[in-house]
């Protein structure tokens, strides 16, 4: 195990003893209406049978796994326990003899000696269980199979999740697909992401405050690292420190690896390694956001290691900067994150300003170096789904997306990234980051008052 291994695990252990409780005692649930409004215009969109399976808890074996529910089925039930399943039923379902209502949430029975070990669950049961899920009825996750091949006699058709891009690591998707098909043999199994996926890119007022409240703690950790970062620090240790920050203000966990790169690790888009000495006049790229109640946040941004950009690193900076205003100043309704046309199009507006600013060493235009999207959807996850096509589907209103351009240029050992989390209002944007400023001469005024700060705390 090399030292910056063993640093991290011991941080994690002592943050783990000291965080947990009020880690995920924080953990905040919409209203159950909210659920309910979602699983009713899904309904009325695929008007078909819709089976979705949460996670098990076996998904992953490392030991240090905390539960955390698979997003679509979460985003339709709320429900964040292991080994659940939820079915919706067309109205039309009662005509032809169907009695197990339009929504059933199907949960396990006790295992009251694993519970010993890992807390209570919900059984299906369970005095109330209808009010603390609401769903008008509750069966025994033994029960769904023969329900469903009973409701597949009058449907040819029954959606669930199919493998896609969606289906990361673990194949939840294809394992359940297949036992729906087994237990509905006669029926076409239909994939519900897509649909599910659009439902998603629009944010509710509950869900923007969740978001908010991964991202504060977020900006909380790149100003104090901003305070913080210095020659002779390690990446791991800016790291480790952003993501204390994190857990004590309740995020259960990172939204994603964090992305901590100095020198020529700052160009290289996910780095991870996080085992570099920061030097004197290198660039720190610091990619890192928590996650609060299942929602994520995503912001970067890009500091001098010793408090000053040089010339060239401000250079560059200033290009990024310019591209990702030109793109907040176009962001309204209407524009699209990708594209080819120069109209509506925030990609190609940030492109063009990056390839009509600076030169690089050999006086070539800066266009090459830019590498990557200028935007994503955020939400349940940091790539959140927002239904088919998401480049060239017109920006609406209540979606939260991602404003981060880019230049990387390995030959300088530079790269700088920008990223700021927005969301889209009828008129145009709000920026959520708003709090964490962006200009350079900001960044180093932060930097000069950390480093006034540690000498003044010197005995």
């Amino acid at each position: 195990m090399n030292r910056r291994m063993a640093i991290l695990r011991s941080c994690a252990a002592l943050l783990l003893l000291a965080c947990l409780a009020p880690a995920l005692g924080a953990w905040e649930r919409e209203p159950l209406s909210a659920f309910a409004a979602r699983r009713a215009k899904l309904l009325a969109t695929l008007n078909a049978p819709v089976v979705l399976f949460g996670y098990t808890g076996h998904e992953e074996a490392n030991p240090s796994y905390v539960f955390m529910q698979e997003e679509n089925f979460y985003y339709l039930s709320g429900h964040n326990e292991e080994g659940a399943a939820l079915l919706l039923v067309p109205e039309s379902a009662d005509e032809k003899g169907w009695t197990g209502g339009r929504e059933t949430l199907y949960l396990p029975p006790h295992d009251f000696n694993e519970e010993k070990w890992n807390g209570p669950r919900m059984g299906f049961d369970d005095p109330g269980i209808k009010e603390k899920t609401g769903f008008a009825r509750v069966a025994n996750f033994s029960q769904l199979r023969d329900e469903l091949a009973l409701l597949a006699k009058n449907y040819p058709e029954i959606y669930t999740e199919l493998p896609g891009p969606h289906d990361e690591g673990y194949p939840h998707a294809a394992i359940w697909s297949k036992w729906v098909k087994e237990a509905a043999p006669q029926a076409t199994v239909k994939d519900a992401s897509s649909a599910i996926g659009t439902l998603r890119a629009i944010k509710s007022p509950g869900e923007l405050e969740l978001i908010q409240k991964a991202i504060d703690p977020s900006i909380d950790a790149q100003l104090t690292a901003m305070k913080l970062v210095r020659p002779g620090l390690y990446e791991y240790q800016v790291a480790a420190k952003m993501v204390e920050i994190h857990e004590y203000a309740g995020c259960e966990t990172e939204a994603y690896s964090p992305i901590v790169g100095t020198s020529i690790n700052s160009t290289v888009l996910h780095y991870n390694k996080l085992d570099r000495r920061i030097e004197d006049g290198n660039i720190v790229l610091m990619d890192v956001g928590g996650q609060y109640s299942g929602y994520a946040s995503d912001i970067t941004r890009t500091i001098p290691a010793n408090g000053k950009f040089t010339a060239r690193q401000r250079e560059i900076y200033e290009i990024v900067l310019g591209a990702q205003n030109a793109a907040l100043a176009a962001l309204k309704p209407g524009m699209t994150i990708g594209g080819k046309d120069a109209t509506t199009s925030l990609q190609k507006i940030a492109m063009d300003y990056i390839d009509s600013h600076g030169k690089d060493l050999e006086g070539h235009s800066l266009g090459k170096y830019y590498i990557h999207g200028l935007s994503h959807h955020v939400g349940l996850n940091v790539h959140d789904p927002s239904g088919p096509n998401f480049a060239t589907q017109p920006l609406q209103p209540g979606m939260v997306i991602t404003i981060e351009p880019g230049i990387y240029i390995p030959a300088e050992k530079i790269g700088v990234r920008i990223e700021d989390d927005v969301l889209i209002t009828p008129e145009g944007y709000k920026l959520l980051t708003a709090r964490l400023p962006r200009s350079p001469d900001e960044i180093e005024k932060i930097m000069a008052e950390g480093k006034a700060e540690r000498e003044k705390a010197l005995p």
